[in-house]
This record gives C-alpha cells, sequence and structure tokens, in this order.
C-alpha cells in the first residue's frame, strides 16, 4: 500500500485551482479511489462517467499525481457494486447538474417573466400539477435561470432532479447505444422524479432521440413526475419536431418569458452590479439599459465589461466612463437599431409593405403591423415618442402610446403575438 493514502485528497485540490466548481462537482469529486503497493484505482459509478472522464480529465489528473507522487500508476474502472435497487446511483453532480447560484432570489422579476416565474413556483409546490411546464422566449431571457432555480429548490426537498441541456440528452442516448447500454439510460431517466431540459428545439430532426424522449416524457407523465422544457419558439413553430410530440407540449402550461423592460433591465443591472461587488449609480444603470435592449445575458455581459475595465484602469464607474469603454458597442446599436430598419423588417415579417404601415388604412392585417413596429420602435430605440410619431407619417406621440399598450395586452392574450414580437426582435438584434 502506497505511504500517502491521502493522495487522493492532495490531488483534488490540485486539480480544484484548474477545473471549474462545475467540472470537479460532475466528474471528480464523485469518483471513488482504492489504493494499492503501484498506485491507486479510480472508481466510475457507470461506464457514462468513466468514458468522459477518461476523455476529458484522465491525462491531467495523471499528470497532478505523478507531481505529487512520482511513478505512481493510476488506473480508472467502474465499481460494478455502485447500484441502488432498480436506478442507476449516479454522483449528486452528474444526477443534478444544478448551479447553485441560480436561484428564484437571484432572479430579477419584472412584467416581461411574471408568468413564467408564477408558473415554476406553483410547479415547485405542486409538482405534477402544470405537466409539462414549457416556457419559450429568445435567447437571453431567463429561460435557464428558472429551470436552475426549479431544481435547487426540488433537490432540497429530496427529489431525484436532473437539468440538461437537449444535446447533452442526445449525447448521453449515443452513448449508451455504443456501450449496449439503453436499459440503464431509459431506467435513470425514467426514474426521476424531475427532469429539466433546455433548448428541446436541438431535438429537430432528430427521430432517434425525439422517440426516446416521447417515451421518457410518457413514463414520467404516468407517474406524475414534473417535466419542465424550455425553447426559443412556441411549440407549433418548431419545425423538424414530430406532431405526437408537440401534441404533448400543449397538454400542460406553457409561458413566454419576453424581453425585459426598461424598469426591469435597470433593476437588473443593479442587482448584478451588487452581486459583483461594484455599485453603479441610476444615471449609469438607466443609460445602460437604454442601450442595451435585446436580452439579459447581453445586458450582464457588458455590465461585467464595465466593472472589469473601472477595476483594470482604477476609475470610478461613471456615466462619461461608461460611454468610453461602450464606445464600439454604442456605435453599433445606433448604426443598426433605427425607426427606417424596424419598419423594414416588421413589414416583411407581416408580409406586407412600409408604405401601408405608414398609411391611412386601419384594416387589421396592417394596423397590427403598424402597432408593432412602433411598440418596437418605443422598446428598442432611444427616439422620442413625438420623433417615433413623426416617423410614421406625421402621427401624434398618443398614437405611439396607443400601439405600446395595444402590444402590451396582445402579448398576453395572444401567444402568436408574443412569438411574433420575440421573432422580430431576433432578427433585429441579429442582422
Amino acid at each position: 500500500m502506497i505511504k500517502e493514502s491521502n493522495i487522493w485528497i492532495k490531488c483534488t485540490q490540485e486539480l480544484s485551482k484548474v477545473l471549474s466548481e462545475k467540472e470537479m462537482r460532475t466528474w471528480i469529486k464523485p469518483l471513488g479511489v482504492k489504493y494499492s503497493e503501484s498506485g491507486i484505482s479510480l472508481l466510475a459509478p457507470n461506464k457514462f462517467m468513466k468514458e468522459e472522464v477518461e476523455r476529458n480529465f484522465l491525462d491531467k489528473i495523471m499528470f497532478v499525481v505523478g507531481q505529487l507522487h512520482s511513478n505512481l500508476v493510476v488506473d480508472l474502472s467502474v465499481e460494478s457494486k455502485v447500484k441502488h435497487g432498480q436506478s442507476i446511483v449516479t454522483p449528486r453532480g452528474f444526477r443534478t447538474n444544478l448551479n447553485k447560484e441560480m436561484t428564484f432570489d437571484t432572479f430579477v422579476e419584472g412584467k416581461s417573466n411574471q408568468l413564467a416565474k408564477a408558473a415554476c413556483l406553483s410547479v415547485v409546490n405542486e409538482p405534477g400539477m402544470f405537466n409539462p411546464l414549457y416556457i419559450y422566449g429568445g435567447v437571453g431571457l431567463g429561460k435557464t435561470h428558472l429551470l436552475h432555480s426549479i431544481g435547487n429548490l426540488l433537490s432540497k426537498a429530496n427529489k431525484k432532479v436532473v437539468y440538461l441541456h437537449s444535446e447533452k440528452f442526445v449525447q448521453n442516448m449515443v452513448t449508451a447505444l455504443r456501450n449496449s447500454q439503453m436499459e440503464e439510460f431509459k431506467r435513470f431517466y425514467r426514474n426521476l422524479d424531475v427532469l429539466l431540459i433546455d433548448d428541446i428545439q436541438f431535438f429537430a430532426g432528430k427521430e432517434r432521440s425525439q422517440e426516446e424522449f416521447f417515451h421518457t416524457f410518457n413514463a414520467l407523465f404516468e407517474y406524475k413526475k414534473q417535466v419542465v422544457l424550455t425553447c426559443d419558439k412556441y411549440p407549433k413553430e418548431i419545425s423538424g419536431l414530430e406532431d405526437r410530440i408537440k401534441s404533448r407540449l400543449v397538454w400542460g402550461m406553457n409561458v413566454s418569458i419576453d424581453p425585459p423592460d426598461l424598469e426591469t433591465r435597470v433593476a437588473i443591472l443593479q442587482a448584478k452590479s451588487e452581486a459583483l461587488g461594484s455599485s453603479i449609480t441610476n444615471e449609469v444603470a438607466f443609460f445602460l439599459a437604454k442601450n442595451i435592449n435585446s436580452n439579459v445575458r447581453e445586458l450582464e455581459g457588458n455590465l461585467r465589461r464595465v466593472i472589469a475595465t473601472s477595476r483594470f484602469k482604477k476609475c470610478d464607474i461613471t456615466l462619461e466612463f461608461t460611454k468610453e469603454t461602450l464606445a464600439d458597442l454604442l456605435s453599433l446599436n445606433q448604426r443598426m437599431i433605427t425607426i427606417d430598419q424596424i419598419q423594414k423588417i416588421t413589414a416583411n415579417y407581416y408580409k406586407t409593405r412600409v408604405s401601408d404601415i405608414l398609411s391611412s388604412k386601419r384594416d387589421k392585417k396592417i394596423t397590427l403591423p403598424r402597432h408593432m413596429a412602433m411598440a418596437l420602435c418605443k422598446d428598442l430605440t432611444n427616439n422620442s415618442l413625438p420623433s417615433i410619431g413623426d416617423g410614421f407619417g406625421g402621427r401624434d406621440h398618443t398614437t405611439v402610446i396607443h400601439a405600446n399598450k395595444k402590444i402590451s395586452k396582445l402579448k398576453k392574450e395572444d401567444a402568436q403575438i408574443a412569438q411574433d414580437y420575440i421573432n422580430i426582435v431576433h432578427i433585429l438584434n441579429n442582422g
């Protein structure tokens, strides 16, 4: 037996310096260890984990062990005894994959996400009540944060929870097929209490994955286990997804998340700056919120950029400093988001003409695109209400206010209108 029986502890301490907390939690800490005269044997609870560790981490482990104890042999195997009843016992990190920092407490609530948050809390209070819960909206609006928030609370209630991206589900299934482990794969997912899958649009076109997901969902649904899914589109809008799956998705509750309004963006910035150990003035917060309106991810990314630059230069975060730091972004936004561009893209989206939007025509096929374009101009540009009205054929600013209220109301009442708004914003921000 080697003298240093705690060498694996020292090894994990060194690995934590070069690997992320999630990598350590998911792949390194769950490994068992046995010591012998010649070295150490690392024990993975299943072939899934062994293959992932072997491919991505074994070289790093061997290097660190070699630094701590020269000529020590390291091998990796599956410990067949790591079983519990009929289900696969996987390490806690792998089983949940949850980000502990993403909770309801750190989620900034606003009008754009109020319903989605309420639905998620209902799922926590009574799992299986809405099944599935389907959250849809554009990139970076908080869908993933809500999934983790649900998972974190339910895992504390001793529920077996898994969060994963749809591509990871596909990858795990392919690995199971290759290793003749489909029965274990099925048992693992179908014995969960809560399954949280992100971005299910990536199932589109993958027939075998869709089939397995379909049967997994049916098994969980039958036993009143909770399934929560996110996507960038309303179920019926996902091309390449089987009709039988679409029909299952509309069984439960479908809720959308819209881009946050100005006040919510300001609240997000203030909360995030405090979490990052810096404070910003209301003036800076409103300036950032007005100029970055596509999604929360971009908002937080640019806030981090401002804070990091201020620390590097040892400068206070003033309005002028913020403008200087984000000069390239602001210049890009000024070139991209204009009243004319919004009118053109909105007209094209609704298959009408800009001249019709600017006209005095009042039929529904024209008024909806007109109101949508006005609302988008108010939300996405820095133009004043009179300027926007003037850009729509010399209309009064009260017309813009009416259009904005109309679209806000329709978004709450009609899922398709809400999705139209999200789609047009996405087109505007992605050229």
